[in-house]
């Protein structure tokens, strides 16, 4: 369903539209913010009710590994084939429907809970379909931000809004155990079934409130109320269809095919730490667990500062994501080093928040820098390739290859006649990921600046 229409113009001086752009802004800002949050509410809930689902409803490790991969490999695949069928729609209420359709999902869940006592099938199904719906909201909430944006502003705009997985994700597990055990007797179900009925009004919220683009009041381009020179790619793509978009600017674009591995190097890195820091710190330097509870959190708190700090840097350096995420590539072995040679639970906690902080800095800003070689129009089918790539590349390596290494048990992993074992060996992998990453992104940050110095340059040649 194609919820995009021609508006007529409302003859709103270019001076009043820039005034109240702030106020028009902010409706769906706040739609997006929350829609993304509610996303993680039903999303992260699964984690947190994991021991439940184990303790009373007979799910074994295993089961709940499965059900977690046939997530991340639907969520994965759907990236870029509903990427592809929402383009050319209003982002903002598909992101709304797609959130819509994700909470009723996981409300069957709960259901299914309640009523089986033997469920893994269902789930499996389920949570998997869960993975599909929920797949292209970030790129579609994303999509919302670009057109109401430009380049000067939009990263300080994208860097706040991506903390909005943290808030959904924080609250999953609090909420969601509270709700089951105050509505619902204890059971594992209240915790699906609470935080879909709090999505599901959401989405309602977020379809309403706020339009896509300032087009849809009657208003120009945002470029235009702000006096900036359309974006090239902007200009060239007026007419063309979704299939044309994906083949000129994502396929046969050198950039995004860079920018993506380059995004599956900095996925390595973080999940490599992020999944397997309370092991590493209660197996190897046999700190306790309270410890290493502690570790997931300072990490998550400094990519909860990183995700800010470093959109807002990017624009301060005039819209240069692709130079600032090289700039924390760089600074990020230092960090690395301090946790890896860390031998007390002061310096592992400041390493580790210091982490969280670098290493969310080039997440972020890589997924700037590809929304930059794309029309507005296909905010939502590139927004998708690199969460592909991150998840069916980035994801699987850190959490399957990583774990093979690092297991003390396992017989480690085999590459090319040299045999990876161990923690120092898993340490050897993210120093060789933060590399290829740099070597990536100082080929994007020299493409960058040639393009930022082309635009200006036509600026001047148009006064």
């Amino acid at each position: 369903m194609n919820f995009e229409k021609h508006v007529p113009k409302s003859g709103l001086p270019i001076s009043a539209q820039r005034k109240a752009w702030f106020k028009e802004f902010m409706k769906p800002y706040v739609s997006v913010v929350l829609i993304y949050s509610a996303v993680y509410l039903i999303r992260d809930n699964f984690k947190a009710a994991q021991p439940l689902l184990k303790q009373q409803m007979g799910m074994t490790t295993e089961q709940l590994g499965l059900i977690g991969f046939a997530f991340s490999l639907a969520y994965g695949l759907g990236k870029i084939i509903v990427g592809y069928l929402v383009t050319g729609k209003d982002e903002k209420k598909s992101a709304s429907i797609m959130l819509l359709g994700a909470s009723i999902i996981v409300f069957a869940v709960g259901v299914v809970l309640s009523v089986n006592r033997s469920p893994m099938g269902w789930i499996l199904a389920l949570w998997a379909l869960n993975g599909i719906f929920q797949c292209s909201s970030g790129p579609c909430c994303t999509g919302t931000i670009v057109n109401w944006t430009t380049k000067k502003n939009y990263g300080r705009y994208y860097s706040i809004w991506s903390t909005s997985h943290n808030i959904g994700g924080g609250l999953a597990g609090v909420f969601s155990l509270w709700c089951a055990q105050t509505f619902f007797g204890g059971h594992v179900a209240g915790m699906f079934i609470a935080p879909a009925l709090v999505a599901v009004v959401i989405a309602v919220f977020g379809f309403f409130f706020g339009k896509d683009r300032p087009e849809d009041l009657g208003w120009e381009t945002t470029e235009k109320i702000f006096g900036e020179p359309p974006r090239e790619e902007d200009t060239t793509s007026t007419n063309d269809t979704t299939w044309q978009l994906f083949r000129k600017y994502l396929l046969g674009n050198p950039w995004i095919w860079i920018l993506c591995c380059s995004d599956v190097f900095a996925y390595i890195v973080r999940v490599g730490i992020d999944n397997w820091s309370s092991l590493r710190v209660t197996e190897q330097l046999h700190f306790s667990t309270q410890i290493g509870a502690q570790a997931i959190f300072y990490f998550g708190m400094g990519s909860l500062i990183g995700s800010v700090i470093w959109g807002m840097l990017s624009d301060l350096l005039g819209g240069r994501p692709a130079m600032m995420s090289l700039i924390c590539l760089v600074i990020t072995p230092i960090p690395l080093a301090f946790y890896q040679f860390s031998t007390t639970p002061m310096m592992m906690l400041v390493a580790i928040f210091l982490l969280g902080i670098f290493v969310f800095g080039p997440q972020v800003l890589i997924s700037i820098s590809i929304l930059t070689q794309v029309p507005r129009k296909a905010a939502a089918l590139a927004g998708g390739m690199p969460g592909a790539f991150a998840y069916l590349l980035g994801d699987s390596t850190a959490k399957v290859l990583l774990a093979r290494i690092a297991d003390s048990k396992a017989a480690g992993l085999h590459i090319f006649g040299t045999v990876l074992h161990g923690w120092g060996d898993t340490f050897s992998v993210l120093y060789v990921a933060i590399f290829g990453a740099i070597v990536l992104q100082a080929l994007v940050t020299i493409h960058e600046e040639k393009k930022i110095r082309r635009a200006k340059k036509l600026a001047e040649l148009e006064k």
